[in-house]
């Protein structure tokens, strides 16, 4: 039998890369949630109508915490599958859907953009979907992990998708952060 590598080596070798993306994608969807105060943070999203499935304000941070390990756990193993011809696109799709999620919480909780985030998100959905196919055929386990994400994602786009019917003037509700709030008299 002819290994490059024994199995202890390959499984350390995911270890360091789950040590760096774990970490990192926490690190970049915490800092996306900061660019605009969310939740109950967030005056203009306290303003809005809510649906009745939405859960409370202290929810979102313990989902979205696990969904971030998940999502640096599939990709650690998706990096380390070297072998695999659909690493790279299973790479650069996972790339763009991580972008769209970062992108998500400026444009609704500080730009006050409903329509636009609805956008993101169904992208999302779709982008998130190619995601799971793809690392699918690389590592059945880290299409696996990417499972619970999707299921978030469709659930937002739901919750959003009700907020925006709720509110049809949601963007007049109160000024946004991103936007100029001198008045000249």
């Amino acid at each position: 039998m002819r290994e490059l590598a024994s199995k202890g080596q390959l499984r350390l070798a995911y270890l360091r890369w789950a040590i760096v993306t774990v970490p990192l994608i926490l690190l970049l969807g915490f800092a996306s949630g900061r660019v605009a105060p969310s939740g109950d943070e967030n005056a203009w999203f306290m303003a809005l109508d809510k649906p009745s499935i939405m859960p409370p304000g202290w929810a979102f941070p313990v989902p979205w915490s696990i969904l971030y390990i998940l999502m640096g756990l599939a990709l650690a193993i998706v990096i380390n599958a070297r072998g695999s011809r659909k690493r790279v696109p299973a790479l650069i799709v996972f790339g763009i859907q991580l972008m769209l999620n970062l992108a998500w919480t400026p444009v609704f909780f500080g730009m006050h953009r409903i329509v636009p985030a609805l956008v993101i998100i169904g992208s999302l959905v779709v982008l998130v979907a190619i995601t799971i196919a793809l690392f699918w055929q690389v590592r059945r386990t880290a299409g696996l992990l990417l499972l619970p994400y999707l299921a978030w994602i469709c659930f937002a786009f739901v919750l959003l998708y009700q907020i925006h019917v709720l509110n049809p003037d949601a963007q007049t509700l109160v000024p946004s952060r991103m936007t100029d709030q001198i008045e000249i008299r």
